[in-house]
């Protein structure tokens, strides 16, 4: 068996040293083969030189592409990979030990046969780096939502997150791979899963199976992020408008946007949350994020 673990990156070269240190570090079980295969999307910080490097490295394939994005990056990185199971990782996403054994160990166990299975790690940020800010978009959703996931077993499509996921590299072919027309980063991982859940794709969470992501989230950079997933979300509406009740189509056409003024009241409410831990409720969170989600989205719908 081999095992592929695709990487796209750019401008990132410290961080990916990193990555792919770690992802070689893994232990492997018994008869498995392991290649990483890094994907330039045209960085300019001598990611591609430090690559060209690794050449005589057998475990390491590299690829470049002019920028395109991660969807295209992945895609091409499955496209190069060797491997019966892709394993899709950030480019600043460090393996824990034990990660590939463990997304190994659920495709050996329910991936085999007919069955189609994708791989849910947990994604966390660095302990020292934990904010009360942080830990929401991590455990409650808008970045990842871990503690909303209610049967390991049978996770639903929404929870498909490249930072740490793995599937058959067969199974992602024939589903298409990733959609390249969205303009950026969001919901270009989420709308592959969708489309694969309704060819009976099945998502399982193994929490042991852990990534660190080293990645400085601010609330003011997290909102502008938020913006581009909420304009991203209206193009994924547009593919599959059964969703639009999903992707919160009909409420923003409903109730319009919330103003400048209370964004900005909530952004306060939320630095203020980051000085004091435990001042702000949990809620304020969700309305700060679901705010600049929905400004983003209606900037979508209208471009469309």
């Amino acid at each position: 068996m081999r095992a592929s673990v695709v990487i796209p990156t750019f401008n990132r070269l410290a961080d990916l040293q990193h990555v792919v240190a770690a992802v070689r570090g893994q232990a492997k079980p018994p008869g498995v083969e392991l290649e990483v295969v890094v994907v330039d999307d045209g960085s300019s910080d001598g990611t591609w030189e430090w690559l060209s490097g690794e050449v005589d490295n057998r475990e390491v394939t590299s690829v470049r592409q002019e920028n395109a994005g991660p969807a295209r990056a992945r895609n091409r990185g499955a496209d190069s990979a060797r491997g019966d199971v892709l394993l899709f990782l950030g480019d600043d996403t460090v393996p824990a030990d034990g990660w590939l054994l463990a997304h190994l160990e659920e495709h050996r166990l329910f991936g085999g046969g007919d069955k189609a299975t994708a791989v849910l790690g947990y994604t966390s940020f660095p302990p020292d780096t934990d904010s009360p800010f942080r830990i929401f978009i991590n455990e409650w959703g808008a970045q990842f939502g871990y503690l909303l996931i209610e049967d390991p077993c049978a996770v639903p499509f929404n929870f498909f997150y490249t930072s740490n996921i793995s599937l058959s590299r067969d199974r992602f072919l024939r589903d298409g791979g990733f959609r390249e027309d969205f303009p950026a980063a969001a919901w270009e991982d989420i709308e592959f899963a969708y489309r694969g859940s309704r060819n009976g794709l099945a998502i399982r969470y193994q929490p042991r199976a852990r990534v660190v992501h080293h990645h400085c989230v601010r609330p003011r950079t997290f909102c502008r992020r938020q913006r581009t997933s909420g304009q991203s979300a209206a193009i994924f509406a547009g593919l599959h408008p059964e969703l639009g009740q999903f992707l919160g189509v009909e409420r923003v056409k409903a109730r319009g946007t919330p103003g400048r003024m209370h964004r900005l009241a909530l952004w306060l409410m939320v630095e203020l949350g980051e000085r004091i831990p435990g001042m702000v409720p949990n809620r304020i969170y969700q309305d700060f994020l679901d705010a600049c989600y929905s400004v983003g989205l209606a900037e979508g719908l209208h471009s469309l």
